[in-house]
């Protein structure tokens, strides 16, 4: 398959590595100077991995292209209505997902499982943090953002709000920003008594990038959009 990378940053490498290793080729590292978006032309899939600010451009050049393009970069949500009717009109494909590491999607899954045990609980308060590297630009992160709406679903809170301050009917999502941190994510139930956390730390790049490599592996001859729940079957 030959893949063409939209960013080219540690990520772009570690996906450009993981993809060579699975017997992928790379047609285009788009993010080096002199290269543009033409570029991908020729390719049979596109991973996107950029920057809030360049994420919808890029979009709105590749969709309608005709590849097929997996989206990892966050914090353009908002938007995310308009891109599905892009998509739609162009009868194009894309995943997009908040975290495509595969331990991060069972992570969600098991937050989802673990608000609606404590629904019958009301005396424990949830709260969240996630800490980053500090060249991340959005705060909470997308992934942070899909733990909420996992919550918010089961435990019917409907509001999220930065910090660690408790709030009627909002959780409390505390963002940290330190140096070299891949990812880690938490989401604490407390009361007097005792306490319940559940954790998932990244140690490494490569699972973001095998996830998003597995991916576009999986998109090619589909058309719409999708998640990676859709590709995991979960």
């Amino acid at each position: 398959m030959k893949i063409a990378l939209l960013g080219y940053g540690k990520m772009g490498k570690t996906i450009e590595r993981i993809a060579v290793e699975r017997g992928h080729s790379i047609t285009a590292r788009i993010g080096r100077q002199d290269d543009t978006v033409e570029n991908i032309k020729g390719a049979d899939v596109v991973i996107e991995f950029t920057s809030p600010e360049s994420v919808l451009d890029n979009l709105f050049k590749v969709i309608p292209a005709g590849i097929p393009i997996v989206c990892g970069t966050t914090g353009w949500n908002e938007y995310l209505t308009e891109i599905e009717e892009l998509v739609k009109k162009s009868q194009g494909s894309m995943v997009h997902a908040s975290n495509f590491s595969l331990g991060v999607n069972l992570f969600f899954e098991l937050n989802k499982k673990l608000a609606q045990m404590m629904q019958s609980f009301p005396e424990y308060e949830v709260s969240m943090q996630e800490i980053h590297h500090t060249e991340k630009k959005d705060a909470p992160s997308g992934t942070a953002i899909t733990l909420f709406e996992g919550i918010s679903e089961k435990l019917g809170k409907e509001k999220w709000h930065l910090g660690t301050q408790s709030e009627e009917d909002s959780i409390a999502i505390d963002a940290v920003r330190e140096e070299d941190v891949k990812g880690t994510h938490s989401v604490a139930y407390k009361n007097d008594i005792d306490s319940i956390e559940i954790i998932h730390k990244a140690n490494t790049r490569d699972g973001f990038a095998l996830g998003s490599v597995i991916a576009a592996e999986w998109i090619v001859n589909k058309k719409g959009i999708f998640t990676m729940k859709d590709v995991l079957g979960l």
